[in-house]
């Protein structure tokens, strides 16, 4: 079987050149020239698709100074830790407003313009962009209510795995698919984010794994610096997707740039992919990996989190809160309950059956929603 889909005249899958995505994510640093300035970047690098990320700190997170709302980790860079979600998203968001308007800029550029969407609320504003598909960031996988949401769009779904495991993968892909979207596409996703990243982490045979379980196209999405990794995903792994953050300087900061390419780095990554499709993985690599890499890169299927600082990522899961305060006896209402990062509550799977149970005792605001809160029935 060799599935594939089409995105405008674009047939992406196995035997199809590789569709290489430029992430533009928080590197516009609230500056609509930048954001302008990457859309271009991307297009010029040679890139086939321009990403953005739709979602408001309000739409993601609480706006609360609670100890959960705190990065920490051991890991975690400086410039995000003793900060509050709240205030990195702030930070870090594509404006609403912007978006409509990079779309038509994509557009008139010749370039794919989608984006990840974080709750329902974007999925219909999205909709009036007229995006032609969807992308799932790999936190997002436990997010059945917003799956649902996308999949009823009837468009293509792209979705990172990251750290999922096998069952949580198998039901957001039931879940897609049962809920009528369109084709599904599974990005093994390394969720490191790290400016020196090894390459025994990468698990690349993971790709061809996924595409046999789930019958799917599959890719790679790198949050990771350097341009190794995916060039072995695409030549060598069997890579029909790419995904790679985009800056214009790494140097100019932001809440990503430490992982993400330049523009050279961009055109160099596209070219050594399109010179590997045409010429093979030791071409693609040469001067910047070995065959050590390269095996090294492949290693074995691997699901889950494959180092430490991933497992300290599952902190930007999103689960379920209180997001008002509630007596006890209240009934649990969307009034009061929401999907929000970070991850300390219930899984969001479970928002149909907590809805019209009852609060077990008084809860304040911004509390993660656990088993203990909610009233027992007999």
């Amino acid at each position: 079987m060799n599935p594939a889909f089409s995105v405008g005249d674009r047939q992406i899958g196995e035997g199809n050149p590789c569709f290489i995505i430029a992430e533009i994510s928080g590197n516009h640093h609230q500056k609509y020239e930048e954001a302008e300035a990457l859309v271009r970047a991307a297009k010029e690098a040679g890139a086939d698709a321009v990403k953005l990320q739709t979602y408001t700190a309000d739409t993601i997170t609480l706006d609360s100074d609670k100890e959960y709302f705190f990065v920490g980790g051991k890991d975690q860079p400086d410039t995000w830790k003793k900060r509050t979600l709240h205030e990195l998203y702030r930070e870090a968001h594509t404006p609403w407003e912007w978006q409509p308007k990079l779309k038509k800029l994509a557009d008139k550029l010749g370039i794919v313009l989608f984006s990840s969407a974080f709750d329902e609320s974007s999925v219909d504003f999205l909709e009036t962009m007229e995006v032609v598909l969807y992308k799932v960031a790999s936190y997002e996988v436990v997010h059945i209510p917003l799956l649902r949401h996308i999949a009823q769009t009837k468009k293509p779904v792209i979705m990172s795995t990251g750290f999922a495991s096998l069952e949580e993968i198998e039901l957001a892909a039931r879940t897609l698919r049962e809920e009528g979207s369109g084709a599904v596409a599974l990005l093994h996703c390394v969720t490191a984010y790290s400016d020196t990243p090894r390459m025994e982490e990468m698990h690349l045979a993971t790709i061809r794994d996924m595409r046999e379980r789930f019958g799917v196209v599959t890719g790679f999405s790198d949050n990771n610096a350097g341009i190794l990794a995916p060039v072995i995903a695409a030549t060598a792994a069997g890579a029909a997707l790419v995904e790679k953050h985009l800056t214009l300087s790494r140097a100019a900061g932001g809440p990503d740039a430490r992982f993400s390419l330049e523009p050279n780095e961009l055109k160099d990554m596209v070219a050594r992919i399109r010179r590997g499709e045409r010429e093979g993985t030791d071409s693609a690599v040469a001067d910047i990996g070995t065959k050590e890499d390269i095996a090294e890169a492949l290693g074995t299927v691997h699901y889950g989190p494959a180092s430490e600082r991933e497992r300290e990522n599952i902190f930007f899961r999103p689960s379920l809160w209180v997001k008002k305060a509630m007596k006890k006896g209240e009934a649990f209402t969307l009034e009061n309950v929401r999907v929000a990062r970070p991850h300390h509550g219930l899984f969001p799977k479970d928002l149909k059956t907590v809805l019209g149970k009852k609060a077990a005792t008084d809860i304040e605001a911004a509390t993660p929603l656990r088993p203990e809160l909610i009233e027992k029935t007999s």
